[in-house]
C-alpha cells in the first residue's frame, strides 16, 4: 500500500502523539477541570486507536487481503515492535527506579510486560502485539468470528472502563471483572481493545466499506457530539474507572479514518517513525523536567503550570526525537562507509 501517498494518516500521527502528550499532562487543568476532561480525555483519547488503526490498513489487511500468503509485512511488524518494546523497557528501568515503579514480583512483573507496560505509557505495545497476534488467528478461521470476538470484548472492556460504576455492584460481574483486573490493571489492552481499532483498519483497507465524503463529514461531526456527551455524562455521574474507551469512540474512528485517507500529498519522511519517538521519549522528558524545576526552584513555572507543561515538553520532546533521529542517521552513513 505504501507505493500511494498517505499525506493525511502520516501529519495526523503528529497530531496523535500530541495527543497523547496531552493526556500524560492535562494541559486545559490549569484553568477548567471540565473543559480539560473533554478536550484532553474525550477527543484525545482517538490518538491510540488512531495507531491501532494504522497498524490493522498497513500492516494486518495485506496479510488478510492476499488470502494470508503475504505474511511478510505481519512478520517484520511484530518482530520489530516485539524488540523495540523490550528495548524501549531497558531504557526506562532507570527511570521507573527512580519513580519507585519497578514491580514488586514475578507475577507483577509479567502483569507489567503482557499487559499494563514496563513504564505507564508503554502498555500500547503489547497491546498492538497480542491485539495483530489474535486478530491474525481469527481472520483465518473467518473475518466473521474476528469481528464478533472484537465487538463482544469491546463491549466488556467499556463496562470495565468509562461504565465501570454501572456493574460494579452486581456480584457476579462484579466477580468477573476482578479476575480481569487481577491478570491487567485495566481492560485498555490488547484483548479488549486494541483488536476492534485494528480490525476497522482491515475493513477500511476494502473499498466497499467506505462511505461518501460528505457523509464521513456529518457522521464525525456527529459521532464526536455524541462521544462528547457520553464522556461528559460518566465523567459527571463518577462511574469511570478509567475512561480510554466509549461507544462512540467506534464511529468516531470509522469516519475519521476514512477523512484522512482521503487526503492527498505526501508528507515529510520523518514524521512518521518521528511520531512514534515522540510517544516513547515524552514521558522521559516529563521526569527530567520535572527534575530540573525541582532543581531549579521553577516548579510553579515548569510543573505547576499544566499548560506551560505541556508546551514545554512538547517543544523538548521534538528536539530530542531530531537529535536521536539526526544521530542513528550519521550513525548509519558512518556504518555504511566503513
Amino acid at each position: 500500500m505504501r507505493h500511494k501517498t498517505f499525506a493525511g494518516i502520516d501529519y495526523f500521527r503528529l497530531v496523535a502523539a500530541f495527543m497523547v502528550i496531552a493526556i500524560h499532562i492535562s494541559p486545559l487543568s490549569v484553568w477548567s477541570e471540565g473543559i480539560d476532561y473533554l478536550i484532553t480525555y474525550c477527543i484525545g483519547r482517538i490518538a491510540v486507536p488512531f495507531f491501532f488503526m494504522t497498524t490493522g490498513y498497513f500492516v494486518l489487511a495485506p496479510y488478510v487481503l492476499s488470502n494470508f500468503k503475504k505474511k511478510y509485512p505481519l512478520r517484520k511488524y511484530l518482530v520489530k515492535n516485539i524488540r523495540l518494546y523490550l528495548i524501549v523497557t531497558a531504557v526506562y528501568i532507570p527511570i521507573s527506579i527512580y519513580s519507585g515503579n519497578m514491580p514488586k514480583s514475578i507475577l507483577e512483573f509479567i502483569k507489567q510486560l503482557l499487559f499494563d507496560g514496563t513504564f505507564y505509557h508503554l502498555w500500547y505495545f503489547p497491546a498492538a502485539i497480542i491485539g495483530c497476534v489474535l486478530l491474525a488467528c481469527l481472520t483465518k478461521k473467518s473475518v466473521q468470528a474476528a469481528v464478533y470476538f472484537s465487538l463482544i470484548a469491546y463491549v466488556i472492556g467499556v463496562f470495565g472502563d468509562s461504565y465501570y460504576g454501572l456493574i460494579e455492584n452486581v456480584p457476579l460481574l462484579r466477580t468477573l471483572y476482578t479476575g480481569i483486573f487481577y491478570v491487567s490493571s485495566y481492560t485498555r489492552n490488547g484483548i479488549f481493545f486494541a483488536p476492534i481499532y485494528i480490525l476497522l483498519g482491515v475493513l477500511l483497507a476494502v473499498p466497499e466499506f467506505h462511505c461518501g465524503e460528505q457523509v464521513c463529514k456529518w457522521g464525525l461531526a456527529l459521532a464526536s457530539l455524541l462521544m462528547l456527551l457520553e464522556g461528559w455524562i460518566t465523567y459527571s455521574f463518577h462511574i469511570q474507572k478509567h475512561n480510554s474507551m466509549y461507544f462512540f469512540l467506534l464511529p468516531v474512528m470509522y469516519f475519521l479514518f476514512q477523512l484522512l485517507l482521503k487526503v492527498s500529498g505526501k508528507a515529510p519522511a520523518w514524521i512518521r517513525n518521528g511520531s512514534m519517538m515522540l510517544y516513547i521519549i515524552h514521558p522521559a522528558v516529563i521526569v527530567a523536567q520535572r527534575l530540573i524545576a525541582k532543581v531549579t526552584g521553577l516548579t510553579k513555572i515548569l510543573v505547576d503550570n499544566s499548560f506551560f507543561q505541556y508546551i514545554s515538553v512538547c517543544l523538548l520532546s521534538l528536539a530530542a526525537m531530531f537529535m536521536i533521529q539526526i544521530f542513528f542517521e550519521r550513525g548509519g552513513r558512518n556504518v555504511s562507509k566503513r
